[in-house]
């Protein structure tokens, strides 16, 4: 899959807005699915008046990781339009993750959207679910292995191709030696990402080093560590919005560049203001979006996005160049 332009990005915005448009005028008639401006009289929520469902997203969102509060706010959009209850639970340990699938499904949602950055470990729950009758989608991590799950659809971006665009970027930008960060040891998708890097960034040497991402204070002084260590690295690429922070803080009077994965408002300041180099969007309140709307259409007619292959929301690269584009949605805690 190539690289996805921001011109790109925006004319595959539109013709998903078109098609969403076209789907919503198709579904009304006088018996149901009707746009309503609000609560109706019976206790209706959202913009339908179809039957209210109860989906479950569960994640392995980490305490403190921003990425997913945009991933929970497109999540809590689509439920509101689609008169959906969402029940949203996260746990970065797959089995505790797992436990939190399988809770899932003993308590009869009507749907449950899941990521899966242990397929290992998570396969099994999802199956579980799908073998139950409930409808499973994936977002975000587990895209060579969503099908074999059980899932119906799966919203993310592929992550060694992601990773390729970071490593040619930072080729470009003249990098010699990069140290890309994994803050979640296991995650599958974080060393992919790594691996990627490595492959794009032709000539450049490029070393992993592990840190605990929920505690960022420890992650900054093992990279403060690492940079005193090795005065030859002159990048980092982080992989989630916090620790780059955290990196920009770590190589504070040097002149290692810091990059990373997915974007928040204070990541996207980081970036106008020249402290960040660039991010790798995957656009996560799209993620979260189109899962719980997936689940909507699977009950309503029967959908099943993507035709049998992923939707890819990403990756694009957010610089210098257009930042701005984005600044405002972001400090609205939408991208």
């Amino acid at each position: 899959m190539a690289l996805l332009s921001w011109s790109s990005l925006k004319r595959g915005a539109a013709a998903v807005a078109a098609l969403a448009l076209a789907a919503g005028l198709a579904a009304c008639s006088e018996t149901g699915g009707r746009p309503r401006g609000g609560e109706g009289p019976g206790g209706t929520a959202g913009g339908v008046d179809t039957p209210r469902l109860t989906v479950a997203m569960v994640t392995h969102g980490a305490p403190g990781d921003t990425f997913w509060d945009l991933v929970r706010r497109g999540a809590e959009d689509a439920a509101k339009k689609n008169n959906i209850e969402l029940r949203y639970s996260a746990d970065p340990q797959s089995p505790n993750q797992s436990n939190l699938v399988d809770n899932a499904v003993d308590s009869r949602v009507d749907g449950i959207a899941m990521t899966m950055p242990n397929a290992a470990a998570l396969a099994p729950a999802a199956r579980r679910a799908d073998e139950a009758g409930i409808p499973v989608v994936g977002l975000n991590s587990g895209m060579e292995e969503w099908q074999d799950a059980g899932m119906s659809a799966f919203f993310g971006q592929d992550e060694s191709v992601a990773g390729r665009a970071a490593g040619e970027e930072l080729a470009e930008r003249g990098a010699g030696r990069v140290l890309c960060v994994i803050h979640e040891q296991g995650n599958d998708a974080q060393e992919e990402r790594c691996r990627g890097v490595a492959e794009g960034a032709a000539g450049a040497e490029v070393e992993t080093l592990y840190v605990n991402g929920m505690e960022l204070a420890a992650a900054q002084a093992t990279m403060e560590a690492k940079l005193q260590e090795d005065d030859a690295i002159d990048a980092i690429m982080a992989l989630t919005a916090p620790v780059a922070m955290r990196a920009v803080a770590a190589a504070s009077g040097s002149e290692v560049a810091v990059a990373t994965f997915d974007t928040d408002a204070e990541l996207a300041g980081a970036i106008e203001a020249g402290d960040v180099a660039f991010a790798v969007d995957q656009q996560p309140y799209l993620q979260g979006y189109l899962a719980v709307d997936a689940i909507w259409l699977a009950h309503r007619n029967g959908s099943a996005p993507g035709g049998g292959r992923p939707v890819y929301t990403g990756p694009s690269i957010v610089d210098e160049t257009n930042v701005d584009d984005i600044l405002e949605a972001a400090r609205e805690g939408l991208r």
